[in-house]
């Protein structure tokens, strides 16, 4: 197997196509490998058949949801630029909640959404918040379940906004979204550019 998908210590030894099945997430592509394949099988087959969007969706949906929403907030700051001063309420409030992802700092996340401009992508960040667990929220509104991959939809789309900006690098930058998300599942932390990214056979 391609070194890049060794050693994912962060994601589940679940197979791929069923927790793409739970989270009713589905690939474009077709796969030859098995239902049974797993996570690490898949992601070689779509990279053998060049297919980056499905890995990023792939991603989003296997990696664990503190690790799902730092991949969103680093793509997050790929659009708003580093520093506090650029940071959104969303996109704070959502790196908060990684760092300590305590039920007060996931209510501020989901506070953040009532008051975000339209245009504010970064609102995706702290969506995968809000949805981290599969319900509505803490307290009273953990009864209620939140939409199925919710949070994983949340955090693909924070990916692909932040593509949507880059179109002129297009390759390069897709490959960078994936690279970090593979840091991220190795117990890495995502940080590094696009000179940085490493091609390992």
């Amino acid at each position: 197997m391609d070194k890049r998908f060794e050693n994912l210590t962060k994601l589940p030894s679940e197979p791929a196509a069923k927790m793409l099945a739970e989270q009713n997430a589905k690939l474009g592509t077709q796969l030859s490998a098995p239902a049974s394949a797993p996570i690490g099988v898949v992601l070689e087959e779509l990279d053998a058949k060049d297919a980056p969007i499905d890995i990023l969706r792939l991603m989003s949906v296997v990696l664990p949801a503190r690790e799902r929403v730092w991949w969103a907030c680093l793509a997050a700051r790929d659009i708003v630029g580093a520093g506090a001063a650029n940071a959104t309420p969303s996109l704070a409030a959502a790196e908060a909640w990684v760092f300590q992802p305590t039920d007060e700092n996931r209510e501020a996340a989901i506070a953040s959404l009532d008051y975000a401009p339209v245009q504010d992508d970064t609102v995706n960040c702290a969506l995968s918040v809000m949805y981290a667990d599969g319900t509505l929220g803490p307290g009273e509104m953990a009864q209620y379940p939140g939409p199925a991959g919710g949070s994983s939809v949340a955090a693909f789309a924070m990916n692909i906004e932040a593509l949507g900006k880059k179109m002129d690098q297009f390759d390069s930058y897709t490959q960078l979204l994936v690279d970090r998300a593979l840091d991220i599942a190795k117990g890495g932390n995502g940080v590094f550019d696009a000179s940085e990214t490493k091609q390992e056979g």
